[in-house]
């Protein structure tokens, strides 16, 4: 987003909790990463493998923070490139079934996210039907 984007509901000048935040702008003292075992290369060599290492995180019952303090810039997949080639949909694939298996549960009941915002886009749109009823 522009720096000057507000977000919606203005979450994007506030500190908040995230399940998951990306790598790309991720610190993390060095003694968690290791006790959680760093990014799972094995399984998630190039996608999900900060949403992965996040999940790890939270299980141990430390928040991941964002906050609207830092200005990074992240230029997402110029250095890895596209999953345009059938080898690499078959690697995207791939993760995407281990993250499904690993973390299917916690990543479609995500405590961080209203559950009544739909899964299927980024715009914080309502989900239809409802997940909750009033």
């Amino acid at each position: 987003f522009p720096s000057n984007h507000s977000g919606y509901k203005h979450r994007l000048q506030l500190i908040n909790n995230y399940t998951a935040v990306t790598a790309a702008c991720l610190v993390v003292k060095k003694e968690l990463f290791e006790k959680v075992g760093g990014l799972n290369e094995k399984n998630l060599a190039v996608a999900f493998n900060d949403v992965d290492f996040c999940m790890k995180v939270t299980k141990t019952g430390v928040r991941n923070l964002w906050t609207p303090y830092a200005v990074l810039y992240h230029h997402e997949s110029a250095s890895r490139g596209s999953d345009d080639t059938p080898k690499t949909r078959r690697r995207f694939e791939k993760e995407i079934n281990y993250m499904k298996a690993t973390w299917g549960k916690e990543l479609m009941h995500d405590s961080l996210y209203n559950p009544n915002l739909t899964l299927d886009a980024e715009d914080f749109s309502l989900a239809f039907p409802p997940k909750n009823r009033i």
